[in-house]
């Protein structure tokens, strides 16, 4: 028997990225007594290479997903099938390396920065499986004026302090949106020549009307109906040209209102504790550094056992991997999996863990003939002139996140919305393996068009447990391609169309300044072979849906309400809410789903739980160390 250590508080918010962060700042701001328990530190505390600027510089984000002051590796399997896993060049023993982040602020800390919408369509899909209005595009836009802070139209955001806004904008939220357009960019002749290349090389006269009409702007309300389609550029979440996210929101909230916001640093959730009646009472947690084994540098510490008591609700974010794994930990889960892993059944779910989705990735990998001059002296720490530029004044080419410019379209004419996000890096970028980065920052000599295929059709992806202990990693297998549930292969075609369409760009730019094209290679033309490059080579960096909202019947777990099925006072809010993977990057969408899920905490006000001053609990072997 172990008693409470009396930690109380109203709401426990388990994760602190843009779903749990975001939620638990709004939360605190409109009265609530919220703990929020966060596994990794405060990567701005720590005195380690590279820090802070690997997670304040935009063009550093590739350095922050590999410091190991901030990173969790998770090694996943994109096939069950050992002999196709084997064919990816980026796969080692332990699977192909998916980064994610281990701190304060979560994956917002070393993420690419994108924040590009949802289409109208996203949503509307949600609000018609739930039955629920209020998922609808027009009243979702609400919540993003809460995020957003837009800083890239600013002759819109002048007349909108007159009632005039056809943007579809937020102006006055927490999170700065900026446009990072370096000036040396114009002085770059070949990335000059990339720009004119791309406005051009697809229907001409359609696509630079649409650029000047827009100027860009994939996020413009203008377009969200039918989807945003032309050359585009990419709106980053920068404040002043330095990242920002909900590690600067939480800190901002924690001191304003100390009393409202605690924050609970190096706090590894490792059960939520229900009661009799399947309601939310408390956390399990464990009180250490380094104790999750996806951390590079975990201990062999078994850290202090420690218990938080909850008055009122427990909102579970810890992301598409740990949020179902925390789920299974706490006996809400397939009855199957946790009688596999001795785990005693409190909720049948048997949707948790499923359902889990990705976008696919491919590159078009191109060597130049001569480097990228705006790239000259760049050498991607605190030592080079390039970082005194952006650390003094906040310009130069570091304020830019290594996208020039992006084009969105259709895979084929018949495709309902534009599902290919085709982005043109100044790097060497494939995918992501132990060493990644420095090939990014090592390289200034290649163009690299990253290519994602959105509104994928594969459902088919599992998070499982690898063991009851909760330091361990879960099991993840995207099940890619044939091995999914896409049975026509439409996915794999898109991927392939979105290559053959940049390098039509590529081939624009001209001879004299590309020299070769590496991957996949001037000998990979066939569809045939351009498929099985794409399916050796594909990987994603969205990973989402593995806690879907939808019906029990149908495989869901989460209400429109983000309530898990079954339970009372739980709800979960992050990547794995949604039922399909909405928009091309999924950051902007959580943010806007989890102001939604703080009006739906505040609405419910769940009446407080009355615990007993002097009642034991018992610790057992569930989610224990």
């Amino acid at each position: 028997m172990l008693a409470d250590d009396g930690d109380i508080c109203d709401y426990a918010v388990i994760g602190s990225g843009a779903g749990g962060g975001t939620v638990a700042a709004r939360l605190a701001e409109a009265g609530m007594d919220v703990v929020l328990l966060e596994a990794g530190g405060d990567y701005r505390e720590i005195a380690a290479p590279g820090l802070p600027e690997h997670g304040d510089v935009p063009a550093f984000h590739p350095l922050a997903s590999e410091n190991p002051a901030l990173r969790w590796d998770f090694f996943v399997r994109h096939y069950a099938d050992e002999s196709q896993q084997r064919r990816d060049p980026k796969a080692g023993p332990d699977g192909v390396l998916y980064p994610r982040a281990g701190t304060l602020g979560g994956c917002t800390a070393h993420n690419a920065m994108i924040f590009v919408t949802p289409d109208d369509a996203d949503w509307n899909g949600i609000a018609a499986l739930t039955g629920d209005p209020s998922w609808r595009a027009e009243n979702m836009r609400r919540y993003l004026s809460r995020v957003e802070d837009c800083r890239h139209r600013p002759f819109w955001r002048w007349l909108s302090r007159f009632g005039i806004d056809p943007t579809g904008h937020g102006w006055a939220g927490w999170l700065r949106t900026e446009q990072a357009m370096p000036g040396e960019a114009f002085a770059d002749d070949e990335l000059c020549r990339l720009v004119a290349a791309t406005a051009w090389g697809d229907g001409i006269w359609r696509r630079l009307l649409g650029l000047i009409r827009r100027e860009g702007d994939p996020n413009d309300r203008r377009s969200a109906r039918r989807g945003f389609e032309g050359p585009a550029y990419t709106p980053l979440a920068t404040a002043g040209h330095s990242r920002t996210g909900t590690y600067r929101r939480l800190r901002e909230v924690a001191a304003r209102f100390p009393d409202r916001l605690r924050l609970r640093l190096n706090a590894l959730a490792t059960r939520v504790v229900l009661d009799e009646g399947h309601r939310a009472v408390g956390v399990d947690y464990l009180e250490g550094a380094h104790l999750y084994r996806a951390d590079p540098i975990a201990t062999a510490s078994r850290g202090a056992r420690r218990h938080l008591r909850v008055r009122r609700e427990v909102i579970v974010s810890g992301g598409a991997f740990n949020s179902p794994q925390l789920l299974m930990l706490s006996g809400i889960g397939p009855p199957a999996e946790l009688a596999a892993h001795g785990i005693p059944l409190r909720v049948a779910l048997p949707g948790v863990g499923r359902n889990l989705q990705d976008r696919y990735e491919i590159a078009v990998v191109n060597r130049l003939r001569r480097p990228w001059s705006s790239l000259s002296g760049a050498c991607f720490d605190a030592a080079d002139p390039i970082y005194r530029e952006w650390r003094d004044r906040r310009r130069g080419m570091y304020i830019s996140n290594g996208s020039a410019i992006a084009v969105t379209r259709r895979s084929t004419p018949q495709a309902p919305l534009p599902d290919l996000f085709c982005m043109a890096l100044l790097a060497r970028f494939y995918g992501y393996f132990p060493g990644y980065s420095r090939e990014i920052t090592d390289h200034h000599d290649y163009l690299s068009w990253a290519i994602l295929k959105a509104h994928t059709q594969n459902r088919a992806g599992t998070v499982t447990l690898r063991s009851a202990d909760p330091r361990d990693t879960p099991v993840v297998n995207f099940r890619y391609f044939e091995e999914g549930d896409d049975p026509g292969g439409a996915d794999l075609k898109a991927a392939v169309e979105g290559i053959r369409f940049v390098r039509k760009m590529v081939r624009a730019m001209g001879d004299e300044l590309v020299a070769d094209e590496e991957m996949p290679g001037a000998d990979c033309e066939s569809d045939e072979a351009l498929a099985a490059y794409v399916r050796d080579n594909a990987w994603g960096h969205h990973a989402s849906c593995s806690c879907a909202i939808g019906p029990l019947a149908e495989g869901g777990v989460l209400g429109g309400d983000f309530t898990v099925h079954g339970t009372q006072g739980l709800r979960v809010v992050d990547a794995s809410i949604f039922p399909r993977i909405p928009g091309y990057f999924i950051a902007s969408a959580i943010y806007i789903a989890a102001e939604k899920a703080a009006d739906a905490v505040l609405a419910a006000r769940l009446p407080a739980y009355e615990f007993s001053a002097t009642e034991p609990r018992t610790v057992d072997a569930v989610g224990g160390p």
